[in-house]
């Protein structure tokens, strides 16, 4: 999309870097981590379902593979509306198929991680109350994530169907779009920017308290607590550090940039140029979490560390060591 069009010598040279960077840089970047996403969630999926869902975290991270394998998928086609390969059908595609599917895909994986980081902190934090043994069963975990992909759906994809009008030859998304479809366009932006800011505020609460108290039950028993503390900080703010560098960067954009594409905004060409550019910076950003996701599996799901050092023999040695009954809640955060 191109959002200038003066004669103006600044407006002029922000168009070239934008042809670069949207033309050049962001489809190299796209590749590689498509490459990489598609080999470690290939690994991701391949161990998880080929074990059984024995619990609710394990329910809810195969719905995190499926959430990534889905968004992986759009990345060959953001490449090639890059690139200008496919004219305006290809434009077409991506702004009422493949950008919804992402969207969808990338809100679903955060509610799993706030559901996970929920779970977890009844499990350890408050195991003995009724909402822990409740969250724990297995039906419950499937009825949330069903749930889950039945919200995020009814809010994502009339998107798709409501992006029927004609394409104009000044192409844009919202151009495409019949009224009630940017209505509808702005009211799902604002919840799922919601469901995130409510997400990253559970993760914090959650994950906080349970580095609490594990420190707590660690002096308790008089262990050496440096050791698994630091075990269990790098597990939780591992989570953390991923999450606010892919999505918050996004997410403080996301508002102003949905605002600045309604047809009866007061924003001008200069100022819509530059949030598209910053949207599209910090959407790669977002993009990067299919790479990640995988390696918080491993450091944060014990099960999941264990089948892949087992297909790994000569890093099989790094899991034999002694666990206590806490160091298990501690591989589990």
């Amino acid at each position: 999309m191109d959002y200038i069009n003066t004669t103006q010598t600044e407006s002029k040279n922000c168009t070239d870097v934008s042809n670069v960077f949207t033309q050049h840089v962001l489809p190299i970047l796209y590749t590689i981590i498509c490459t990489c996403a598609f080999i470690l969630n290939g690994l991701a999926a391949w161990i998880f379902f080929r074990v059984p869902s024995s619990s609710s975290l394990v329910v809810y991270l195969k719905n995190m593979v499926v959430a990534d394998v889905l968004m992986l998928f759009t990345y060959p086609w953001r490449v090639v509306d890059y690139l200008g390969y496919g004219g305006l059908h290809s434009k077409l595609i991506v702004c009422r198929y493949t950008a919804v599917l992402f969207y969808l895909s990338m809100y679903t994986g955060i509610t799993f991680m706030s559901l996970i980081s929920l779970e977890r902190y009844f499990k350890i934090v408050r195991s003995t109350s009724a909402m822990s043994s409740f969250l724990q069963r297995i039906p419950v975990a499937r009825a949330l994530a069903l749930l889950t992909w039945g919200i995020m759906m009814f809010f994502m994809l009339p998107n798709s169907i409501l992006s029927n009008q004609p394409m104009p030859k000044d192409f844009s998304c919202m151009a495409i779009k019949s009224d009630l479809g940017q209505r509808w366009h702005e009211i799902s932006a604002h919840f799922t920017v919601g469901i995130f800011w409510v997400a990253f505020l559970l993760m914090v609460f959650c994950y906080t308290s349970i580095t609490c108290h594990v420190y707590r039950s660690y002096k308790r028993v008089q262990q050496d607590s440096s050791k698994a503390g630091r075990r269990s900080n790098r597990s939780i703010f591992s989570l953390l550090a991923v999450f606010v560098f892919c999505f918050v960067p996004y997410h403080v954009c996301r508002v102003p940039y949905t605002l600045s594409q309604m047809p009866k905004a007061d924003f001008s060409s200069h100022n819509c140029f530059f949030l598209f550019q910053v949207k599209e910076a910090t959407l790669f950003l977002t993009a990067l979490n299919v790479c990640l996701d995988p390696v918080i599996y491993f450091f944060m799901c014990r099960t999941f560390r264990e089948l892949l050092l087992q297909k790994m023999p000569s890093l099989n040695c790094e899991n034999k060591r002694p666990s206590t009954g806490i160091g298990l809640s501690i591989s589990n955060l």
